[in-house]
């Protein structure tokens, strides 16, 4: 069994638990980023399958004999911009090439300028208290 912790896992000589601790918060914060980017990206594949069921609504209600209701969805709904100026796709776009970028670009920063660009150092300082040594199943790292 794996009972060593491998180099990328290891706190480099000199970084104290504070910055470990500080920079694992960081990188808490990117991920919950993440999460969110999956939420508006949820949102945006979302209001499309809707605009589509509008599309296929409109002739329904026509066929129905409602063309004034189906006229009025195809001109005011249809189509329309989610925010001003925009479909979805474009606030996407905003948010990844602005915020989502930036906030990669300095985490990644952060973790190469303090933690010798090492990942989930606070984890696997968890890891490593928490696993039963010596134990099936609680390796260090894979076999």
């Amino acid at each position: 069994m794996s009972e060593r912790v491998s180099s990328g896992h290891q706190v480099p000589d000199g970084v104290d638990q504070a910055t470990v601790d500080a920079v694992g918060r960081l990188t808490k914060a990117l991920e919950v980023t993440e999460w969110a980017r999956g939420h508006l990206y949820a949102f945006h594949q979302l209001t499309g399958e809707g605009n589509r069921h509008v599309e296929e609504a409109i002739p329904l209600l026509r066929e129905a004999g409602h063309g004034s209701w189906a006229d009025r969805l195809e001109r005011e709904l249809f189509g329309r911009n989610v925010l001003d100026g925009r479909w979805t796709f474009q606030i996407v776009e905003e948010y990844d090439d602005g915020y989502w970028s930036l906030f990669r670009q300095l985490e990644a920063a952060v973790r190469e300028d303090l933690m010798a660009g090492r990942r989930h150092l606070r984890e696997a300082g968890m890891k490593e208290s928490q696993r039963t040594h010596g134990a099936d199943g609680h390796t260090a790292e894979p076999r």
